[in-house]
């Protein structure tokens, strides 16, 4: 266990692909003090078997219900080892996609929230126009880019890539936003930082969204 584990933090990213979670977090990992892990949906998509993939990157729209009923446990699964981390004194970072737009909904957010009552967490939405989401895809040329559609002239925002727009921030309850087109990664870190010092606002983001606030 760590020194500082009376104060260990956790910090959960939620944003569209491309919105600059995943610069955020390596901004955290490398300016903050102590040891912060990062359980975000790269590192557990890398540990999911491939027949199971997207796994929890499953986007909005329900294109795969057959994946679907796993979800919620490979959710579960995550929270619990942010849990895990954060008990023996770790900091967590974790960069996500959540959102309810599956087949039929599923409530995964919630339940998450849940797992965390006995923990801190700051819940940040990672903010980004879909003109600059499009413009970093555009540069990206491997990865899960490879994945999704590619603009075209007629359809300069391919439907997979709105949809996500669309949903990963609904209800869009937050502890704080981001914009990571007017900040830099680095920028965005110090802005998280700042809140930590703060404080968590009253009642949080994930109590309200424990305590059923996505239902109301």
């Amino acid at each position: 266990m760590t020194d500082d584990s009376h104060s260990v933090q956790i910090i959960i990213l939620n944003g569209a692909p491309r919105s600059g979670k995943s610069s955020i977090a390596r901004a955290v990992q490398e300016h903050f003090e102590g040891p912060w892990i990062n359980l975000g949906v790269d590192s557990y998509n890398a540990m999911t078997p491939k027949r199971y993939l997207p796994g929890i990157g499953l986007r909005p729209g329900g294109e795969r219900p057959d994946l679907e009923e796993l979800v919620p446990f490979f959710y579960a699964a995550l929270y619990e080892s942010i849990a895990i981390h954060a008990s023996l004194g770790l900091n967590v970072i974790a960069d996500l996609g959540h959102h309810d737009s599956y087949s039929q909904p599923l409530g995964i957010l919630g339940d998450c929230a849940r797992r965390l009552e006995d923990f801190p967490v700051l819940f940040v939405g990672v903010r980004c126009p879909i003109e600059t989401i499009m413009q970093r895809r555009e540069i990206a040329q491997e990865g899960r880019e490879t994945l999704y559609l590619s603009a075209t002239e007629d359809v300069p925002v391919p439907e997979p890539v709105q949809r996500w727009q669309d949903e990963v921030h609904r209800p869009g309850i937050y502890d704080m936003e981001v914009d990571t087109s007017v900040l830099t990664p680095l920028e965005c870190a110090e802005a998280i930082r700042h809140q930590l010092d703060l404080g968590i606002p009253e009642p949080s983001a994930f109590e309200r969204i424990a305590g059923g606030a996505l239902r109301r």
